[in-house]
């Protein structure tokens, strides 16, 4: 085997404003390995190439040949074109904060193409919203946001339909059975979209001829261009060996046996891919011999599944320093697509994600992937070292923001290391996820205040005391109001996960549910919110005992061979007609969070 580079690579498409921090993390452990691994965010080059003026016009040009009808965001870019060429660039490097002073001339809103995604701040008021004396950066910054939702939407309806702004095909990989209509849908003829990221990938074939590249794959959505990206990357180096791992090969490929997915990767590796992928590079760029750990590969055609056996200490996971200094950070793109401050947080500032603790220290909820390494393996480092982990990134790469991207901040693993953070001075911000708990005390909540939280999420889940003892959740209503108006008290926003259409749910507990979130966001306790619809997953306790809330799982398609698996269906007798259920819901918590519609009955959102 051939010495060379290892290549980490971020697939399109994650948010843009913050890098994935899977590659960081990889790249640490290959250099404490002795390795020096490049990493490569394709997803961030991607967004960056299409919203550029080159790509703009090249766009017009296809666009204009086309005969038929367009949608509005297809015709509003074909008659402004050459204002899009004109602004395009610069609004860019706005949002990168290299031109901040280019924010007075796009607050003015006679700057920028207004497009269809505009429609709503004159329609809804929500320009006054977002006025102010103080507001001219923000206010900039959403307009131009809301400028690259348009050209993004002008890319889905008129280039590419699997586009979206931080997904792809995403459709295409949820729990798909079989490879088969993935790999006919990739098989399609190139798009602009997909000649753009073929581009990408032979720039960096060409700069850094690798031989082993790894892709992570935390979602569904990063599917189809890890697997166009290997695709590409295997034609312009043919001696590659190509790796997937991530979140979603974690919970979706775990019972594999379709070998198609090896006519384009060598190795699926499951759950943390700091040691399999380790020893995959032992074995690829040093010559030893093949030792590989919870990987699948393909052998004489078949799917074998490797176990093997860790020898790295359980806790290494929580030990890592990723290695975010080797990016760019300046390139990314931080958008502001909600007035709301904490709905922002997702998509406004580069947030450096790490996970401090490994697993859920409650994994108990029964609809949750409590069977899957991790949530399963809790491990939590001592609060010293990441605090001091913290530190040094911070000092690293210029950078003080952080999101904590661990299942659930304990509370009495943060109070050390909110005292630890405190003694180390830095001014860190940081952000994470909760559970809401009795434990988070109005005390605690203004110690990690003072340590640097901004801002926490939680799961509420279905809002309803009954319901939250089926789904094992461990906490009541009292406990969440309790907790929400801690964390409120000491300056902290608080967003909370919301499930509607759980087995034995009734209409009139998910309108009580809505009462109890309006109640909150009326009190200035809850800031913001999001529905998800209830999802029955095979990883979960509920997926093993159906019964016991009245559903039956229906048929899963059968087939010689299975690709992915992950959420089942099933069917609940008499359920109530959750699709028109969860538009109300969803129409009203986003009026909440605007601050409107907080004295209106319950019942006027679905009519």
């Amino acid at each position: 085997m051939r010495s060379g580079t290892i290549l980490l690579l971020t697939p399109p498409l994650v948010q843009a404003n913050a890098p994935y921090p899977a590659t960081a993390v990889l790249a640490a452990s290959l250099r404490a390995r002795g390795y020096e691994p490049v990493q490569a965010d394709l997803s961030l080059a991607l967004v960056l190439r299409l919203f550029s003026s080159d790509f703009l016009a090249r766009a017009q040009a296809q666009l204009a040949r086309r005969p038929g009808r367009q949608s509005p965001a297809v015709r509003h870019f074909l008659k402004y074109a050459p204002d899009y060429f004109r602004v395009i660039d610069d609004v860019v490097r706005f949002l990168q904060g290299r031109a901040p002073e280019l924010a007075y001339r796009l607050a003015t809103r006679a700057f920028l193409p207004e497009g269809p995604r505009f429609a709503p701040l004159d329609e809804q008021g929500l320009d006054e919203t977002a006025a102010g004396p103080l507001a001219v950066t923000d206010r900039a910054k959403w307009l131009a946001s809301l400028m690259l939702d348009d050209l993004a939407d002008m890319i889905r309806d008129g280039l590419d339909p699997r586009f979206g702004f931080s997904r792809y095909g995403e459709r295409l990989a949820v729990s798909q059975p079989s490879f088969a209509p993935l790999a006919r849908a990739l098989a399609a003829p190139p798009t602009l979209v997909t000649e753009a990221l073929d581009a990408l990938v032979d720039e960096l074939a060409d700069r850094h001829d690798p031989a082993l590249a790894a892709l992570t794959v935390p979602f569904p959505g990063c599917l189809p261009g890890a697997l166009l990206a290997a695709r590409r990357l295997r034609r312009r180096c043919p001696a590659v060996r190509l790796a997937l791992g991530g979140g979603y090969v974690n919970t979706e490929l775990r019972e594999l046996t379709d070998p198609a997915v090896f006519d384009w990767v060598d190795y699926l590796c499951l759950d943390d891919g700091e040691e399999p992928l380790g020893r995959l590079a032992a074995h690829v760029c040093r010559g030893e011999p093949f030792r590989p750990l919870r990987t699948f590969c393909r052998e004489a055609g078949r799917v074998v599944y490797h176990a093997g056996v860790a020898e790295e200490p359980v806790d290494a996971a929580v030990a890592q320093h990723p290695d975010f200094k080797s990016l760019d950070l300046g390139r990314y793109l931080p958008m502001v697509e909600s007035v709301n401050p904490m709905h922002r947080l997702w998509s406004d500032g580069c947030w450096l994600k790490v996970r401090l603790s490994h697993g859920c220290y409650w994994r108990r909820c029964r609809f949750c992937d409590t069977s899957v390494d991790y949530i399963a393996r809790y491990v939590a480092p001592d609060p010293e070292a990441a605090a001091d982990r913290l530190a040094a990134l911070s000092r690293e790469t210029g950078r003080t923001a952080f999101h904590f991207t661990d299942e659930a901040l304990a509370p009495g693993w943060l109070r050390p290391l909110a005292g630890a953070l405190q003694s180390r001075g830095g001014n860190l911000v940081w952000w994470g996820n909760i559970r809401f708990e009795k434990a988070f005390t109005p005390a605690l909540a203004r110690t990690l205040a003072a340590s640097g939280c901004v801002a926490v999420t939680g799961g509420l889940e279905c809002g309803n005391d009954r319901l939250l003892r089926l789904m094992n959740k461990g906490i009541t209503l009292n406990q969440v109001e309790a907790c929400c108006e801690a964390f409120a008290g000491a300056g902290i926003l608080v967003h909370a996960y919301l499930i509607y259409g759980f087995p034995t749910q009734t209409r009139a507990e998910a309108l009580e549910a809505l009462a109890f979130v309006r109640g909150l966001f009326a009190r200035g306790l809850l800031h913001s919110a999001y529905w998800h619809r209830f999802a029955l997953t095979c990883h979960s306790p509920l997926a093993r005992d159906p019964g016991s809330v009245g559903i039956r799982l229906l048929p899963e398609p059968a087939g010689r061979v299975r690709f992915a698996r992950n959420e089942i269906p099933y069917e609940e007798p008499c359920a109530p007609d959750w699709e028109r259920l969860g538009e109300g819901l969803r129409r009203a918590t986003y009026n909440y969070m605007l601050g409107r519609g907080l004295d209106w009955p319950i019942g006027r959102w679905f009519r």
